[in-house]
Order: C-alpha cells, then sequence, then structure tokens
C-alpha cells in the first residue's frame, strides 16, 4: 500500500538499450553467466533452468515468506528479446524487441519490408534451440504462414531475405562493368605511358 516500502525493489540493476522503432529504454536484472540475478533483499536467485512463471512463483512466495511483503505483484519478461533481418531488407539489422512476441511479418517490417528484389516465397529462418541449429525455407506468399510454427519469432533468430535471380545478375553484370571499364583504363595508360617515352 505504500509505495517507499517496496521502492528497493522495483529498483533495476541494469538498463537495456533502446527498442526497435525508437521504444523507451527498460529495465530489469541481469542473469550473470552462472544463471543468477542478484535480487535487491533475497541477495542471489537462480533464474536459468526457470520458466518465468516458475520464477515469477519463486519470487513472489520469497517475498511472502520472508514477510518482506504482503501479497506482492510480480512480472517477470525478457528484455534481450532480439531478432536480426539481413538481405534484401530497406534496413537489415539487429532489433531489440520490447515485448516477447514478434512475428515475421512484424520483423520484416520494422527492416523497412523486403525491397522488390527479395524473394517473399523463400524466406530463411535460422533458430537455435538447445545447442542445435535449424533453417527452415518459409514462403510468404502462403496462406500456410499464419499457422506455421516459426511464423512467431523467438529470441535470437535470424532472418535472412534471398534476393532474386535478377539482383543477383545485376550485381554481377556490374562487377563485370567495373572490371572491363578498369581493365581499358590500365590498357590505356600503359599504351600512354609507351607513347611518351619513345
Amino acid at each position: 500500500m505504500n509505495p517507499e516500502d517496496v521502492i528497493v525493489f522495483n529498483a533495476p540493476s541494469m538498463a537495456s538499450p533502446g527498442t526497435a522503432g525508437g521504444g523507451p529504454q527498460v529495465t530489469g536484472y541481469l542473469v550473470n553467466e552462472q544463471g543468477f540475478i542478484e535480487y535487491p533483499v533475497l541477495g542471489q536467485v537462480k533464474a536459468a533452468g526457470l520458466t518465468k512463471e516458475q520464477l515469477t512463483t519463486y519470487l513472489r512466495d520469497e517475498l511472502n515468506n520472508r514477510k518482506l511483503m504482503k501479497d506482492p505483484v510480480v512480472s517477470v519478461r525478457f528484455l534481450n528479446y532480439r531478432v536480426t533481418v539481413l538481405g534484401e531488407v530497406s534496413r537489415p539489422g539487429v532489433f531489440a524487441i520490447n515485448n516477447e512476441r514478434m512475428s515475421i511479418m512484424e520483423a520484416l517490417g520494422i527492416a523497412g519490408d523486403i525491397t522488390i528484389y527479395g524473394k517473399k516465397d523463400n524466406v530463411l529462418l535460422i533458430r537455435e534451440v538447445d545447442g542445435q541449429r535449424t533453417i527452415k525455407r518459409l514462403n510468404l506468399n502462403s496462406d500456410d504462414i499464419l499457422s506455421s510454427p516459426y511464423y512467431y519469432l523467438q529470441s535470437n533468430d535470424v532472418v535472412y531475405v534471398e534476393p532474386t535471380k535478377a539482383r543477383v545478375a545485376n550485381a554481377s553484370g556490374n562487377r563485370q562493368t567495373i572490371s572491363i571499364i578498369l581493365s581499358s583504363i590500365s590498357l590505356f595508360v600503359i599504351i600512354l605511358d609507351r607513347l611518351i617515352l619513345n
């Protein structure tokens, strides 16, 4: 009932960077390499291996049992949820997300959408679960994408939009044109040099 009594529990130990889309900076507790957070009064609390619900229950029970608070409200969520969007999008990059549920469509929207050179029917999703990397190809033109288990992204997912053949051919053609121009300039300089020396 008295906000001053619980201010110590609401004081965060770290801040996360601003989120994609210019969201506000959010604060929380950092899980260290051993899997613990340093929580006020309770000290070291093991977070690794627990679901959000389990950690919420543990913190609520500890605060109740130690009579530090009566009926505390505890909310646990991930602050370092991020996705990487690469390839044929307007603004590729790593995006910190301020909410724990984001669809592949929303992630592409944050990255400025797929360019006209991107393959919407062959988007690559790379996901790591328990140390195992899985690669899934998704067709964003299909209605099946909405019921796919890959529609909603997980933290650290990588979305790669492949370029179309036209884009690849265009890039190769540009490289060939540049190399021909440079070769021609080199040849011209050599001939000019020989003429001046003679």
